[in-house]
């Protein structure tokens, strides 16, 4: 199922991200769950699909996890990032699922969307974004005025975000 990225449960099982737009639950043993249910649309046309998935450094106490996708919309695309409570069922399932980010511009493109999810030591997520491979797309990436082939640092419930326009922070 072209998996992407693994995230390892405390209760050593882990979570895979299949580029499709499927996150599925490996055991120990090697069995391999049903998809988890709940997740938001994905654009898994090019090099889209289902990206990263992360633990909340809470974990253990909140049951949270975010993940990094190509997100659909009406005729553009963007790399986005959600966040839900997992539910080992049976079966498996993301509850209270929020979209927490979504990179902008949106485009009509199928290429570099990203993308990485790392948390800080102080609780902040970083999330690395793709240049989307438009024309100028380098040159978008090292403009100031878009979220193109940037990391932006949120709180975990995509607050704190920083917004740039017209090359200057708000």
């Amino acid at each position: 199922g072209n998996p992407w990225a693994v995230a390892f449960l405390p209760n050593g099982k882990m979570l895979v991200t299949e580029r499709p737009g499927r996150l599925r639950i490996l055991s120990a043993d090697g069995t391999l769950s049903d998809p988890v249910t709940g997740l938001p649309p994905v654009d898994a046309r090019g090099q889209g699909g289902l990206l990263d998935v992360a633990l909340d450094p809470a974990f253990a106490s909140n049951g949270l996890i975010y993940w990094s996708y190509a997100e659909p919309g009406d005729g553009v695309n963007n790399t986005a990032v959600a966040r839900g409570k997992l539910v080992d069922g049976p079966p498996p399932r993301l509850e209270n699922v929020q979209v927490i980010y979504h990179q902008q511009p949106s485009l009509d493109s199928r290429q570099h969307f990203g993308s990485r999810l790392v948390f800080a030591r102080d609780g902040k997520l970083f999330v690395t974004q793709g240049d989307r491979s438009i024309t100028r797309g380098r040159m978008q990436a090292q403009s100031m005025d878009g979220l193109l082939g940037k990391i932006v640092r949120l709180n975990p419930d995509g607050s704190g975000g920083r917004r740039l326009t017209n090359g200057a922070a708000d």
